[in-house]
Formats: structure tokens, C-alpha cells, sequence
């Protein structure tokens, strides 16, 4: 590629063939053609393989890699191989309107001193179906500014592949944490946060698949992951509403972290993270519930 491309897509894959065809077709289908298509596979099977290979433009870039199943470490290998000024997240089972770059980098060009954004996102089934919206999914709200404390009390939804980010700001604070194995999008979210104020696009330019091969699936290893977050970003925020709301949000996710774990017979893992829970917990109520009622699964568990 002669020119330096405007925007850097990261598109980490793993044998989702069936996906991944519609999911780069929606990048070639884009109105803004200044890019390239850092695609890291991160082991796939032959076919995916044959696939990737057999895709002619010269905007794209294929990283064959060995199997982690990491996605931080699959991601921030696409980073560093990242030419663009503003990188764009993509999964290999989600899909974007033809629209999405060109609006996105055109409200950040308006408005510099925001080196991110993100927009709203509409959910489609496996067969690419819009799916209804639901009570039990929180409304879409374009949280924009400082959205710190939006985002710890996960009141500001934001979906990988609806973000871009200046390229610079990204590098600034060390790409993906390759330890976060779950909500390791959020944690990263949190830190571009705390270095600059967002923009959102209140616009569904991107359709989010949802299926039954989602990586999160595990909810033990997802609550984990929520209390790993939190105990990393109460290091970084220094006021002190800031702390008090992490210190909150990472008693509430330890207290569930131990319900889930008593309830597949993990006891001593349960109590383990009760007890990291207890220092944080003493000023939240719904703390004393869970942690009561976690406590009577350890002591008296289900024959």
C-alpha cells in the first residue's frame, strides 16, 4: 500500500468462517475506502485458513498465529502491525453499516480534543435477524464527555466493534491488558477514558451477532474477570468518588463471583473471593444480602 491508510481495522478471528465472510464483506462495503484490514487469526482450521489467503485486495493484512485463545494477545498483535492514524475494532461475527467509518471519523475530525468514539448497536440473531428489544437488556443511552464513572457502573454500553480511537491514544496506554481474559474491551474503555472524553454516534451503525459461541459464555470466568477489572482501575482513579464507586462495583462483582462458584460446588474458591470482598463491601447493602446468602451455600451446601 503506497499511502498510509486514514484508519487501521482490527479483526481478530478464530474457525467463525461462517461469520467471518459477511463480517469483511461489511468492510469492503464501507463509503470511507482509506483503510486496511489487519485480520489475526488466531489459529483457525484450514479451511478459514484458505479463505483468508484468498483475499486479493492489497488493503488487507493476514497474521497467521498460534492458537492462545487470548483475544488481548490476538488483538494487540494486529495492533502493532497497525498503520493508520485511527484504529476500528471489528469481530469476526458482527457486521457494519457502509456508513460506519465515514460518520465515526467524521464527528471525531470535528472534534479533536475527543480522540474517540463510539455509536449505538443493533442486535441480530446467528441468521442476521434484528432482535427485539428486550426489558432485560439496559436501554442505549449516548453517554459522551468524561464517561468514568459511566462506564464502572456499566451504564455507558459500549460494544467492540463500534469503537474507533485515535491510534496514538491507544499505544499511550498499552493496547489491550493481555491478563484481562474477560472484559478486557471495558478495561481498555476505562483507561482511554481517564486520558480523553469520547464522542457517540446515536446511530445503530453496527449490528452485534448474538449466538451460542460467544467467548463470555463462562460466567465464573466473566465475574473473574469484573473483579480483576475493578481491583486495576481503583490503582488508576484518583478521586475519591471514583474510588468509592470501584470499591462498590468490586464488592458487588467478588460477592457474586462467590454465589456463582458455591453454586457449582466451589467452595473454597467461593469463600476466597468473599474474603477479597470484604474490605470493599462494608458500605453496600446489596454486599450483606449476597454475602448472607453466599455464606449459607458454603456453610449448609445442597446435598
Amino acid at each position: 500500500m503506497s499511502l498510509q491508510p486514514t484508519v487501521s481495522i482490527i479483526l481478530p478471528t478464530f474457525n467463525r468462517l461462517g461469520y467471518l465472510r459477511t463480517t469483511i464483506d461489511s468492510v469492503f462495503a464501507q463509503t470511507h475506502s482509506s483503510w486496511e484490514l489487519v485480520v489475526a487469526d488466531d489459529g483457525s482450521d484450514e479451511e478459514t485458513c484458505r479463505y483468508l489467503e484468498g483475499l486479493a485486495d492489497p488493503r488487507v493484512k493476514t497474521l497467521m498465529l498460534l492458537h492462545s485463545g487470548n483475544p488481548s494477545a490476538v488483538r494487540n498483535a494486529a495492533l502493532r502491525e497497525a498503520q493508520g492514524e485511527y484504529l476500528a475494532f471489528l469481530d469476526s461475527d458482527d457486521v457494519w453499516l457502509p456508513e460506519k467509518l465515514e460518520t465515526q471519523l467524521r464527528l471525531m475530525r470535528a472534534a479533536p480534543t475527543r480522540r474517540w468514539s463510539y455509536c449505538k448497536l443493533r442486535r441480530i440473531d446467528a441468521g442476521g435477524r434484528p432482535i427485539p428489544s428486550s426489558d432485560g437488556i439496559r436501554a442505549w443511552a449516548p453517554y459522551e464527555g468524561d464517561i468514568v464513572e459511566a462506564l464502572l457502573e456499566l451504564d455507558a454500553v459500549i460494544a467492540t466493534p463500534t469503537v474507533i480511537a485515535e491510534r496514538s491514544l491507544v499505544e499511550s496506554v498499552g493496547g489491550f491488558d493481555e491478563l484481562q481474559l474477560f472484559g478486557e474491551d471495558y478495561e481498555l474503555w476505562l483507561r482511554l477514558a481517564l486520558h480523553s472524553e469520547v464522542s457517540a454516534v446515536p446511530e445503530a451503525l453496527t449490528c452485534v451477532r448474538v449466538h451460542g459461541q460467544h467467548y463470555s459464555g463462562d460466567r465464573v470466568a466473566v465475574y473473574a474477570g469484573w473483579v480483576q477489572l475493578y481491583r486495576k482501575i481503583l490503582t488508576l482513579v484518583s478521586s475519591s468518588r471514583l474510588r468509592s464507586v470501584c470499591r462498590r462495583r468490586l464488592a458487588e462483582s467478588a460477592t457474586t463471583l462467590a454465589a456463582l462458584q458455591s453454586r457449582e460446588g466451589q467452595y473454597s474458591a467461593a469463600l476466597r473471593a468473599g474474603v477479597r470482598a470484604t474490605a470493599s463491601g462494608w458500605s453496600s447493602p446489596r454486599w450483606w444480602l449476597m454475602a448472607a446468602k453466599t455464606c449459607g451455600r458454603c456453610v449448609f451446601p445442597r446435598q
